[in-house]
Order: C-alpha cells, then sequence, then structure tokens
C-alpha cells in the first residue's frame, strides 16, 4: 500500500479540486463537496485539523479531515452543522485495511480513531472486527423521486392529505394567497440568511441556542456556504409566503443527482391550525416532480414522525471506531458490556 501522507488544514485549498474529484466518484454528495467544507473549516475549526490522503496527491484512494480528540485518539472534523462526516473513500477500496494504515500514521501514537457520521448509501457500512468496529448513528429519510407527483401524493397518508386540504381551504377563507418562492441568486443569499435566522429567533430554536443569527459563526457559515452553492447554480433557497407575510423557508444545496434539506423554519406565531412548512414542502415536492432535475431528496436528520407522512425510505448512519491494537477494541467491548450491565441494574433496582 502506497503511504498515508497529512498536512495542515491550510493546505485544504490547494487539495480541494482532488478531494471533489474523489467525492465525485463516490456519488458526489453536494455536503462533502469543497463548497460546504471550505466555508465550515473558515467558521468552525480551531487549527489542530489535518487533512490525510492515502496514495498519490493527484489520485488518492481515501482522504478525511482529522482533528486530536485527547492524547490518546483522533476523531473527524464535526460540527454540529455536517450533516456527514468528512471521509472519502473511491469506491471498492478496502475500508479496513485503509483505516488500520491511517491509525498508524496519526501523529502521537493515539490507540483509537473515530470516524463520525458515515452514509452507507456513500460508504457501505463495513464488516466489524477485529480492531475496527461500527454503531449505529441515527436512521435518516430520503424521498426518491420517480413518477408523477399525483401518484405520489395519492400514496400518502390520508391525513396529511385531507391535513393539507383542509388548510388551503382554511386560507382562501381568509383570502390569503400563498406564494413558493424559490432564491438561486448569490447576490439575495444575506438577505435570505437574516430573514432565516428572524424565523428562527422567534422560535423554540432560540431557546434551545440552536437558532441561525446572521452575525454569528453558524449564520456566516450558512452565507458564505450558500453563496458558493448559488454561484455555481446549486444553491436553492425555498420560501413561502402568506401574501407578503414569509411563513417558511427551506435552506438547501443540491449535486450528485440529489436535493439536500439543511435547514427548515416556519413563523411560530401563525394560527396553530396552520402548518406553513407542510404547505410549503407539499408545493416545492410538486416542482420537483414536475422539473425532474432531481432523482432524490435527502433530509439527513434524524427520521421523525413527521418524515414519515412524506416517505417511508429509511437508512441508517453510522459510526466506525478503529483501534491500534485489537486488545483495544476488545477491552473497549468489554467495557461497553459491563456499563450496560450496570445501567440495566439500576432500571430494575427498586
Amino acid at each position: 500500500m502506497r503511504p498515508w501522507q497529512f498536512a495542515p488544514i491550510s493546505a485544504f485549498a490547494e487539495l480541494a479540486p482532488v478531494w471533489d474529484e474523489l467525492n465525485r466518484a463516490m456519488g458526489g454528495l453536494p455536503i462533502l463537496e469543497s463548497h460546504f467544507l471550505r466555508p465550515a473549516l473558515e467558521q468552525f475549526a480551531d487549527g489542530r485539523e489535518r487533512i490525510f490522503w492515502h496514495g498519490p496527491a493527484g489520485a488518492p484512494d481515501c482522504m478525511c479531515i482529522l482533528r486530536p480528540k485527547t492524547g490518546l485518539s483522533w476523531e473527524s472534523f464535526q460540527p454540529s452543522q455536517m450533516p456527514l462526516g468528512p471521509f472519502l473513500l473511491q469506491p471498492g477500496a478496502n475500508f479496513p485495511g485503509l483505516v488500520a494504515g491511517l491509525l498508524r500514521r496519526l501523529p502521537g501514537l493515539p490507540l483509537g480513531l473515530g470516524l463520525s457520521q458515515q452514509d452507507p448509501s456513500a460508504i457501505p457500512r463495513p464488516q466489524a472486527g477485529g480492531a475496527l468496529r461500527t454503531l449505529d448513528y441515527i436512521q435518516t429519510a430520503s424521498l426518491p423521486i420517480r413518477g408523477t407527483f399525483e401518484a405520489y401524493w395519492d400514496a400518502r397518508g390520508k391525513n396529511l392529505r385531507q391535513n393539507m386540504r383542509k388548510q388551503r381551504k382554511q386560507l382562501a377563507a381568509e383570502r390569503i394567497q400563498t406564494r413558493l418562492e424559490l432564491i438561486s441568486d448569490p447576490g439575495r443569499v444575506g438577505w435570505a440568511v437574516e430573514a432565516y435566522a428572524r424565523l428562527e429567533a422567534a422560535g423554540w430554536k432560540l431557546a434551545e441556542g440552536t437558532a441561525v443569527a446572521g452575525d454569528t459563526a453558524q449564520g456566516r457559515f450558512y452565507r458564505a456556504m450558500l453563496e458558493r452553492f448559488c454561484s455555481v447554480g446549486r444553491g436553492r433557497i425555498y420560501c413561502y409566503w402568506f401574501d407578503d407575510r414569509l411563513a417558511a423557508m427551506d435552506l438547501c444545496v443540491a449535486g450528485g443527482g440529489g436535493l439536500v434539506i439543511l435547514k427548515t423554519s416556519y413563523d411560530e406565531s401563525l394560527a396553530k391550525s396552520l402548518s406553513p412548512a407542510f404547505l410549503m414542502r407539499e408545493e416545492s415536492f410538486r416542482l420537483l416532480f414536475e422539473q425532474g432535475e432531481f432523482d432524490r431528496v435527502e433530509f439527513y436528520g434524524r427520521a421523525m414522525d413527521w418524515h414519515l407522512r412524506w416517505t417511508d425510505q429509511l437508512r441508517t448512519l453510522y459510526h466506525a471506531n478503529a483501534y491500534r491494537h485489537s486488545g483495544v477494541a476488545l477491552a473497549r467491548d468489554w467495557l461497553g458490556r459491563r456499563r450496560a450491565r450496570r445501567q440495566g441494574a439500576a432500571a430494575l433496582a427498586p
């Protein structure tokens, strides 16, 4: 095997074309593109990150961005705004062998390496064994775009279809005109992110501390990232209006044949009988079916009950943990079983 090499994360801009080429070989997920990663690194990296690649710099078969977690382990660069961990693997490459070699190349002789939030549709989940372990992360939903919208809509649950009809009748009775607007002009991204931030600031996400704000690292990330995608024709910001009132928004990026919904917000001060995000989704999904530009919609967050109203397609994202020696993996297995027994005993205690 060719040796692993690494460089400070400041070298990412130079290596970005090679990174994107390898990502395209995996299917071209937009959330693993340099257009997504460069703004994330600019806002959330702390300087300890390194970019690693295996093989010649011009044609590697594996690349990743890691940082030290403790003196004994390394982990993926994984801010909460990134749905997947930045790990790329040429289809057909030897996952266990490459990761074992990577672990031996990491500075500091660490005992473990954590590769978080991997998508089996891009990198098939490897068989656990030896010094490699995998564990479930979350189930996530996707919506295949095939056939007609009418056939898709008829297959949705009766409650969803009736609820949408009821809400549209209510809006018509109140003489409220709805309008779906699609923003893809990079010059309007700044306004859109500020508008999105105002929606979140007025809702429950502000109380939880997860709301987007324009003057924060998170707000700067979304603006820079969406400007990059819009500048190459692959940014999508959906705005849903009730007359002149902004009722809901979706922030999306496209690539590899799919559309990824990154963030959704809505005006929580509207009547509780209205679901502006659902109304927006019905109209935006109708357009996606009619236009035929994409073959799927990806949600990537944890699958919730409301996702299952729109699709029944689920898959499980996973973490992969590699250890320097199989003995370390076995010790971790034993500690995990012991912890589970203690928790079970505590749950049964009177």
